[in-house]
């Protein structure tokens, strides 16, 4: 019978408890424990625990699935340890001891180092500047060396015709060649150096001949079923290692049947909300010509291929580093696009559909991304333009990531509530603006990082909101000074004007929109984007419209005072779905003059505003009378994923590149959809 009690458990908490999932702190000291003692069910109750003593205890390993998402100080001196490895299923942990336990070497604080992406603290001393050094440079310099022996020894060897039988023969022998021969570092670091080898190689061949990773390279995933947040989206969590995959990324095997649908010609009456039998039509207008062209699996639970539940929040397309993004809309993306969801961030080429990189978080849902293009210096003094990609979600903390590095080189704690969205200042590179659930908005300068990746964030501005923000979107013509965001309870506006001395500052107006026959400050604003430097795209709450209203017809700059009410001048409506559901959210192609939004079946509708915009730029541009019809609205092709057709399909979010070449989907069950204009 395990020394290990439910009774046990409360009276070692620091302070004694009377529920175990409301423990922090746990002492388990000398009590002459052994590892059959650590019952995995009952530890898994302990859903908050962050700091555990198991010093001066029996134990020669850990358990692989104690379930402790939230650990963060763990003591485990003078015990019996032999392995450090199943050490990775706690991947928060930022101290970590074991001295005096005598079979551990200095290979194994190499290896948790690597394992451990946030710790800073082993056994006592400050371990930042070698841990990233492990990480990095080491990992950089041995996938190099890898690659090289797999190019010089083992490519040709591999029919372009191969067998099963051949591959499994060439890996054994490719697995063994490399930890013999790859070598780098001093001799005492040898067993970490072909632990290390191994797993790159195997990562490599998973990569290049669609091999399964071994399962160690997968740590094991849990249910957080206490998660207590309240975030609109799934609570799902998993605990895996926080690490940039070099090479592994699952891509399930799909097969598209797209039909083609002609579009029915019909007008809209004045006013009238859609009926149902109405959800096809459109004004007559040219035909976008968009196919489907890849259906991607990326964001997968443990690489699943049963994973139809991880929603899939954001997407960017990555600026490109010579064209001068902020000078030429239509040249300053490429086609490599950045799309997050549930535990991992994915890095895609629109055109052949590969998967660049995937970055995986343990217990995060990412829920939003945004690129900045950062001027570093690198050796000899040199400068040199890299794109930084920064990730937020469910944990509060935005990630940083130099992409061409492979490296996540830092981490803001932003909120201690879900970060819902992030976006970049067009003119202030590190500028970073964080939209939380805790009703604040944060304005970043997140540092410029050395060569050494030492960076220092700070924190500039705080915006009070009424509500939860859900969009942002800075102002075209003023990017420096205002600041609009879609809320769960209207539509705001903040002055951002650095020079101001309040730090902390409440919004300076809020708008109202038509509800029926009155106005409304009040109702959900899910979407929000600028279609040129005036003109505001917003998606409410009210079923079946998008409005389109000018900025500076509706915001009286020249008002004193704070919380003002302010009506939205529209512009015009968008006819719309019907459907009662929120956070489907829009998007816009200012050079293309575009509306983008998906709806509750998948489908994606797009309007073509071309013909309209000049009539709204004009100082006695009017309403138009009647909602806009979609241009098209591209029906989401019969698809079927290992022989059956996907659950029901939510399309949240839908971006285009600035020339409208690609159009990406983000779906509610785990498929980032591809379409390109023919």
């Amino acid at each position: 019978m395990s020394k290990i009690t439910t009774e046990l458990l409360l009276e070692r908490a620091v302070p004694r408890s009377t529920r175990l999932r409301k423990i922090e702190t746990l002492n388990l000291s000398k009590l002459q424990l052994k590892t059959g003692d650590l019952d995995p069910r009952l530890f898994s109750r302990l859903r908050h625990l962050q700091k555990l003593d198991l010093s001066d205890n029996l134990l020669d390993k850990f358990p692989n699935s104690l379930t402790l998402p939230d650990l963060r100080v763990l003591n485990c001196n003078n015990n019996k340890l032999e392995d450090v490895t199943a050490l990775k299923q706690f991947p928060l942990l930022e101290e970590l001891t074991y001295e005096n336990n005598v079979y551990l070497t200095l290979n194994d604080d190499y290896k948790v180092m690597f394992l451990l992406q946030n710790l800073r603290l082993l056994n006592g001393k400050d371990i930042t500047k070698l841990a990233n050094h492990v990480r990095r440079v080491n990992s950089r310099k041995l996938t190099s060396k890898v690659t090289a022996h797999w190019e010089k020894f083992f490519r040709d060897q591999l029919p372009e015709k191969h067998t099963a039988e051949q591959v499994k023969s060439i890996r054994k022998k490719f697995l063994k060649s490399v930890q013999t021969n790859v070598v780098y570092g001093p001799s005492s670091l040898s067993e970490f150096t072909r632990w290390r080898v191994k797993m790159i190689a195997e990562e490599f061949l998973a990569y290049s001949l669609g091999l399964e990773l071994n399962s160690d390279t997968e740590p094991e995933e849990k249910m957080d079923e206490n998660e207590e947040e309240s975030t609109e989206s799934p609570r799902e969590a998993a605990e895996d290692v926080a690490q940039v995959g070099d090479f592994s990324s699952y891509i399930s095997n799909v097969t598209v049947t797209p039909s083609k649908r002609k579009r029915n010609h019909s007008k809209s009456s004045p006013g009238n909300k859609r009926s149902k039998s109405q959800a096809n039509t459109v004004e007559e207008a040219e035909d976008v010509s968009a196919e489907p062209l890849h259906f991607l699996q990326c964001h997968s639970k443990g690489n699943s291929r049963e994973d139809f539940k991880t929603q899939l929040w954001s997407c960017v397309f990555e600026p490109v580093l010579d064209s001068g993004a902020r000078k030429d809309p239509i040249v300053s993306s490429s086609r490599t696009v950045a799309t997050c969801g549930g535990e991992s961030v994915c890095l895609i080429d629109c055109e052949t559909g590969t998967v660049l990189k995937k970055y995986k978080v343990a217990t995060e849902e990412f829920f939003s991304v945004a690129w900045t293009t950062l001027t570093m210096v690198i050796s000899d003094s040199r400068k040199k333009a890299h794109n930084i990609l920064a990730a937020a979600g469910r944990r509060g903390i935005v990630k940083l990531i130099h992409v061409a590095a492979d490296f996540c080189y830092g981490e803001i704690k932003a909120h201690k509530k879900p970060i819902a969205t992030v976006c970049f200042s067009p003119t202030q590179e590190t500028h970073l603006f964080t939209a939380s659930y805790d009703k604040r908005i944060a304005l970043w300068d997140i540092g410029i990082p050395d060569c050494d990746y030492n960076f220092k964030a700070s924190q500039l501005l705080v915006l009070e909101t009424a509500s939860i923000p859900l969009r942002i979107a800075l102002v075209p013509t003023c990017p420096e000074q205002y600041l609009l965001a879609g809320c769960e309870d209207g539509c705001f506006a903040w002055n951002i004007k650095l020079d101001k001395g309040q730090k902390s500052r409440p919004f300076e107006a809020i708008f109202q929109f038509p509800d029926d026959e009155s106005m409304t400050t009040s109702h959900r604003v899910d979407g929000l984007a600028f279609l040129n430097d005036d003109v505001v795209v917003s998606k409410s709450s009210k079923p079946g419209c998008i409005y389109l209203w000018s900025w500076s017809r509706s915001f009286d700059a020249k008002g004193k005072g704070c919380q003002r009410t302010m009506s939205a001048v529209i512009l015009a409506e968008l006819e719309w779905s019907t459907t009662d559901m929120s956070y489907l959210t829009l998007s816009t192609c200012p050079a293309k003059e575009y509306v983008f939004c998906g709806d509750e079946k998948g489908s994606v509708w797009m309007y073509n505003l071309s013909s309209y915009t000049t009539a709204w730029g004009s100082a006695k541009g009017k309403r138009s009378e009647r909602r806009i019809s979609p241009t098209q609205i591209l029906k989401w092709p019969e698809l079927r994923v290992n022989g059956e057709q996907p659950p029901e399909i939510l399309v949240n979010n839908v971006v285009a590149d600035p020339a409208f070449t690609y159009l990406v989907v983000l779906t509610s069950v785990n498929i980032t959809a591809i379409w390109k204009k023919s």
